[in-house]
């Protein structure tokens, strides 16, 4: 097992990657465009309280900024400098009951920004910045309040005397920028590293409280205290699911009681500075596997292990699917779950009763990544510096019919998250154990 991460050691993304990647996404656009990146806004839970602040991750990913109120407004080849930052500017009295702002002066002097303004001028100085330009990349549509904004700017370009040059073309950020954020640099995977070495940490943790006659919150409540003392927060509301609540994929009330004899289903990530890891395992909660349990979970393993194989350069991004399917197919055929052999349960969709999800997703800023999977129509292939899970599971109803009572409310899930590299894949959450024996020993220690 890893050395717990402390927080003084995270790795930190630089000034200098966050001015790169502007410079390479104007390049893209084109020197006659304007990109603009809305922060993300605070969002009220009731009343006047609000949710714990998590920036927008193309804002991150670009400013690396933390506050809300703020825009970015990156100006291809503007000779009094091209990424333009408006944030809220040092208040006194909002500081002393809300802290400090960073303000206009530290965005340029921390934050690397050419120029920066008060969010409240930015009505009077960016529609200026805007004319004459002849795109604005941006994401419309997100939020209705830049929606209204970035027409109010519009028609003031028209307003001006002799008239505006207002652009003609609106175009989604994504399309550039999701690509960018799709291939992860040293530092982003050091940082992905140490997200997934404190997940881990916190899986394990949570395994020792997992004892028959405890709650599913008790669990959670474990992870979550391991995520929080080393500096992290959830990535995702964890999924803490005993017996047959496993077979919910999405399972999140996380309030039953733990049984002796049943399974406990815990997939859970850690975010760290906005990057997230996210890791499943399947646990006997008395400390070993049925003879029915374990049958399932060494097909789902065997499954998860021909799945990650295939996680390579060159490899289109379906080819882990299809590794699992063929694999869980075969075994839920000699098992006697499902007739036929996996050729025809192949063809005809059958193994999907028993596993009705995909076997991974890109992983990064966002648990469910930016980036297309598929480009015209053929899935994507796989290049150094992706980022992956794989998780294949096999869930079986407690209601599901023709099928031996024996398998009923069986549901394993084993996630890994897996960066692609120059010579084949990085496991970057092998310390979470999987193999059978591991997990059993480790039990008999708790």
């Amino acid at each position: 097992m890893n050395a717990p991460v402390e927080r003084s050691a995270v790795p930190a993304i630089t000034g200098d990657e966050f001015g790169r990647r502007r410079r390479q996404l104007m390049q893209l656009a084109g020197e006659d465009a304007v990109l603009l990146v809305a922060a993300a806004p605070e969002r009220t839970r009731n009343a006047d309280a609000t949710w714990p602040y998590r920036q927008d991750s193309d804002f991150h990913y670009l400013a690396g900024f933390p506050e809300p109120d703020a825009m970015l407004a990156l100006l291809p080849g503007r000779l009094h400098g091209e990424a333009v930052l408006f944030c809220r500017e040092r208040d006194a009295e909002q500081a002393r009951w809300h802290g400090r702002s960073i303000g206009t002066e530290r965005a340029v002097a921390d934050y690397g920004m050419d120029d920066a303004f008060p969010i409240d001028d930015i009505d009077d100085i960016l529609p200026g910045m805007i004319e004459g330009r002849a795109r604005v990349y941006c994401h419309f549509g997100r939020e209705p309040a830049f929606d209204a904004q970035l027409l109010g700017w519009m028609r003031r370009l028209r307003q001006l005397r002799g008239g505006g040059v207002v652009p003609k073309e609106f175009v989604a950020l994504g399309h550039l920028l999701h690509d960018l954020r799709l291939y992860k640099s040293r530092a982003e995977l050091k940082l992905m590293r140490a997200a997934a070495s404190i997940a881990a940490q916190a899986h394990l943790a949570a395994w020792r409280s997992a004892l028959p006659g405890r709650h599913e919150y008790e669990v959670e409540a474990e992870l979550l205290h391991a995520l929080r003392s080393r500096g992290a927060v959830p990535a995702f509301t964890p999924i803490v699911a005993a017996g047959a609540n496993a077979c919910v994929m999405h399972y999140q009330h996380n309030r039953a009681r733990l049984d002796d004899g049943d399974l406990l289903l815990i997939d859970a990530g850690a975010e760290l500075d906005c990057y997230a890891s996210d890791i499943s395992r399947t646990i006997p909660i008395n400390g070993r596997y049925t003879r029915e349990q374990r049958a399932l979970y060494e097909v789902v393993l065997a499954a998860q292990l021909a799945a990650i194989d295939e996680v390579r350069p060159g490899q289109p991004f379906d080819a882990a699917h299809h590794a699992a399917v063929r694999v869980i197919a075969e075994g839920l055929c000699a098992l006697g779950l499902i007739r036929g052999g996996a050729d025809h349960a192949i063809a005809a969709g059958s193994y999907k009763r028993y596993f009705p999800g995909k076997t991974g997703h890109w992983l990064g800023l966002d648990v469910h990544d930016a980036g297309d999977y598929r480009i015209d129509g053929v899935s994507r292939l796989l290049e150094t510096g992706m980022v992956v899970t794989v998780e294949p599971g096999i869930y079986v109803p407690p209601d599901e019919h023709g099928v031996d009572e024996r398998w009923r409310g069986i549901g394993i899930r084993i996630e890994d998250d897996v960066a692609v590299t120059r010579d084949g894949n990085e496991v970057l959450s092998a310390a979470v154990p999987k193999e059978v024996e591991a997990i059993e020993a480790l039990l008999a220690g708790r």
